[in-house]
């Protein structure tokens, strides 16, 4: 009983803040032509409700593809075409053919919003919650504590919520793909995670270690054995699932064409907008769009995601296990961010949703990292006007989270996973203690990243460089990523296995 009352307070607090986030302004409000992205959600149930299948990601006269045309799978056309179902039964002006453009209301508001709690309720907080408690150790106080830290994460409630996106229903797909594999699920895994990456193409961030696990599974069992078989049923699971996610598509060989034109836009260029990734970053230093040709940009992004992803994923192929899997999605989604092309700073939620399942084991770290995600989407944030969402979340999370984990108390180095870093600091400096530097860093760099964010609101910048700020943020953010995939990539490919994990093998 006093499980479920824990569950119960857990939950109640994650939709109660979820809540009141959704309460402030929300992205592109009263800021005409386009609206920002709220109006883009509510655009797609108006195509996809009022336009038949085969005009969907087509430029025609009734679907301006630019004004907010679809640029994600079918998945998630389908659940725009849901929510206009419900939105016609309230009020049919909300997703009324051209008319409903721009629309915005207070009722229209609260539906919006309780689609995206909807979404939460039904995928995301479920996958959470079961995952803490059969794939976490610790007491089942420390298994709601971990579930509330995850679910308390502020940079997918800011997203989610004061941006207006659905990106609970992709990473609580992957999340129940994750839970399938660890669970032994594999062929409900590799569902669950089919249809993530047919809701958003940016799931690609996490396919080469789920294709890496799996694999490394089938060949431990033999290729010409049990393992070929589970090899089989698993490649017909994501083929069928693919198939049926895109069978109104499949009758006319251009809709597919169109399809895939839409989901990787090539001619938007390398980056957009300030993102904390290698290519904006360096971007202050040497203007990489005009140096470099098209092509070269994207092999040269290519080959730099191939090559920091590579490591992680051919350890994982070798040593299929729980832990290497959850530390090989920390890696490939980093790297994707880091030096892939045409990256939105939304993306590091991709990286987020891995990071947020070792906060149990990492604590310290796993919180850094997440303060920092949510830090590097400060432009966003604030062109959102959502200043106070973003402080409060922050600070509450921060609290809690170094509060309910012990993270300070366990900052140590056996806790942090230096060992032998640790054994060769003891050997050259015996009076070093590693975790007392990481710990120091940790406040310091809180430090900076509230007196940017400080600097950001209150100062104005020099005529000059009007974009001093967000530069400094994304710059700020790509060092501190930058790191993090140096010190995940360690530990997965230098340390042993931990003996915690070593039950949770298939």
């Amino acid at each position: 009983m006093e499980n479920w009352s824990l569950i119960s307070l857990c939950v109640l607090l994650g939709l109660t803040t979820r809540w009141a986030v959704s309460i402030n302004s929300y992205s592109g409000a009263y800021k005409p032509p386009m609206f920002g992205d709220y109006e883009a959600q509510r655009h797609w149930q108006e195509v996809t409700y009022n336009l038949p299948v085969h005009e969907w990601y087509f430029n025609t006269t009734n679907n301006d593809l630019n004004y907010w045309g679809l640029d994600y799978p079918p998945l998630t056309a389908y659940h725009s075409l849901m929510c206009a179902y419900v939105a016609k039964l309230f009020n049919p002006d909300w997703v009324e053919l051209h008319a409903s453009r721009g629309y915005e209301s207070l009722s229209h508001k609260l539906f919006m919003r309780a689609t995206v709690l909807f979404a939460d309720v039904l995928i995301y907080i479920p996958a959470v919650l079961l995952y803490c408690f059969y794939l976490c150790d610790g007491s089942p106080k420390q298994k709601v504590a971990t579930a509330l830290c995850i679910l308390l994460y502020p940079g997918l409630m800011l997203i989610d919520y004061g941006h207006f996106q659905y990106n609970s229903v992709s990473l609580g797909l992957a999340l129940w793909g994750i839970l399938g594999l660890g669970l032994g699920w594999d062929l409900f895994g590799s569902f669950a995670f089919t249809l993530a990456l047919n809701y958003k193409q940016m799931e690609l961030y996490h396919a080469l270690p789920f294709f890496c696990f799996l694999l490394g599974k089938c060949i431990k069992h033999g290729l010409t054995g049990r393992g070929f078989l589970r090899l089989a049923k698993i490649s017909l699971t994501v083929l069928g699932t693919f198939a049926l996610c895109w069978l109104p598509f499949l009758c006319n060989p251009q809709q597919p064409l169109q399809i895939l034109h839409r989901l990787f836009p090539v001619d938007r260029g390398l980056f957009e907008d300030k993102v904390a990734n290698t290519w904006c970053s360096l971007n202050v230093l040497i203007k990489i769009k005009t140096l470099l040709s098209r092509e070269t940009q994207l092999f040269l992004s290519f080959a730099l995601t191939v090559l920091f992803i590579l490591p992680s994923s051919i350890k994982l192929l070798f040593r299929p296990t729980l832990w290497q899997f959850k530390l090989a999605l920390v890696n490939s989604s980093l790297a994707f961010f880091l030096f892939s092309f045409q990256v939105h700073e939304k993306s590091i939620l991709l990286a987020a949703l891995p990071v947020c399942l070792v906060i149990n084991e990492i604590p310290l770290i796993a919180i850094w990292f997440l303060l920092t995600s949510t830090f590097s989407m400060l432009p966003l944030l604030l062109k959102d006007g959502l200043l106070l969402p973003y402080v409060v979340t922050s600070l509450a999370f921060l609290f809690l989270s170094l509060y309910l984990l012990s993270a300070l108390e366990r900052s140590v180095d056996k806790e942090l996973s230096l060992g032998i870093l640790h054994k060769l600091s003891q050997h050259c400096l015996p009076k070093l203690k590693l975790g007392q530097i990481i710990k120091a860093k940790f406040w310091l760099s809180l430090v900076a990243m509230a007196g940017l964010s400080f600097a950001s609101v209150w100062l104005e910048p020099p005529a000059t460089l009007p974009d001093l700020f967000p530069v400094l943020v994304s710059v700020l953010s790509f060092l501190h990523f930058l790191g993090f995939v140096i010190y995940f990539n360690y530990i997965q490919l230098w340390e042993p296995q931990k003996q915690k994990s070593q039950k949770k093998t298939n």
